[in-house]
């Protein structure tokens, strides 16, 4: 993943503080960071990037009202929540579960865009479009249609993953992603006729009726807490017997939780009733796992739904 999100406090002496203390935080020393935190914020009071550490530190040894108290203050400081606070609040509980933060979600992706497929499919072992590909592929052998798509949609682009697996098989791509970076690394790809910086949601809002034969989603229903919205607008685009193919993590329970990697995991009786609301046909729901956590692989779903 990139390197985390620093912002400067303005005072001189209390980054040198906070660098001081993220090398302690390295090497395992977390009361000497977390000690050196406070004093960085004792220079400066509305240091967010410490206060925001501070909560991580808190959390990490276990001092739940000290890392929460930590990240509203970092939330509070940064109505854009840059850092992602509001995540980790709703992980310890502190919050409602609600709409992960766009601001977040695009420095997290423009961070990540220099070594974006390098650390996904290198070090996450990531199969995502690879599984979607093979999906699609299977769904429409068995309604013995030819798997060639004239526009399709690539929703939360990124570099262009998804796009290269399909590229044999689709004719026009357009490409959305909440990321300017991961869009610049997209356009080089040169697969991709349209390219537009949007998150999913509002990127396919603007499309009209009928216009995609087929929509992909790969990693990116991680990042959003209420499929419902995205769906619907999936079915509007779709021509009839058009396809949606999207990935997300999953739990055993029911309902929306946000896991230990700070993403939306999004049970399968979840999916299924999103699917059906949103007027599609399920045709493909599978336990697969996409990327891994920590070197262990992450329980996921790759679904295929049809516009009736």
């Amino acid at each position: 993943m990139p390197a985390r999100l620093f912002l400067s406090s303005g005072d001189l002496v209390a980054d040198r503080r906070y660098e001081f203390a993220r090398d302690l935080q390295l090497k395992g020393d977390l009361p000497a960071a977390a000690d050196l935190l406070e004093q960085a914020i004792e220079l400066a009071p509305k240091f967010v990037s410490a206060w925001f550490t501070l909560g991580k530190i808190r959390q990490e040894i276990g001092e739940r009202d000290a890392a929460i108290a930590a990240f509203r203050v970092a939330r509070d400081l940064d109505p854009g929540d840059q850092h992602g606070a509001s995540l980790h609040l709703m992980q310890l509980g502190a919050t409602e579960l609600a709409a992960m933060p766009s601001a977040y979600v695009q420095t997290l992706f423009d961070q990540y865009a220099p070594r974006f497929e390098a650390a996904l499919v290198g070090d996450l072992d990531y199969r995502g479009p690879a599984l979607l590909f093979k999906a699609v592929l299977s769904v429409r052998a068995a309604a013995k249609k030819p798997a060639f798509f004239k526009r399709a949609i690539d929703l939360g682009c990124g570099t262009g993953l998804a796009a290269g697996a399909f590229a044999k098989n689709v004719d026009r791509f357009i490409g959305i992603d909440l990321s300017p970076r991961m869009i610049e690394k997209a356009r080089a790809t040169g697969l991709y006729a349209e390219l537009e910086v949007d998150d999913a949601l509002k990127g396919l809002q603007t499309k009209p009726d009928v216009s995609a034969e087929l929509i992909l989603a790969a990693d990116v229903m991680v990042y959003v807490k209420d499929i419902a919205p995205l769906l619907r607008e999936a079915q509007r685009v779709l021509v009839p017997g058009g396809t949606l193919a999207f990935t997300t993590e999953t739990h055993s329970g029911e309902g929306v939780i946000i896991g230990a990697g700070l993403r939306y995991a999004h049970s399968a009786p979840d999916v299924r009733a999103a699917v059906a609301a949103a007027g599609l046909k399920l045709a493909q729901l599978e336990d697969l796992w996409a990327r891994k956590e920590d070197n262990i692989p992450a329980p996921g779903l790759v679904v295929v739904a049809i516009k009736p």
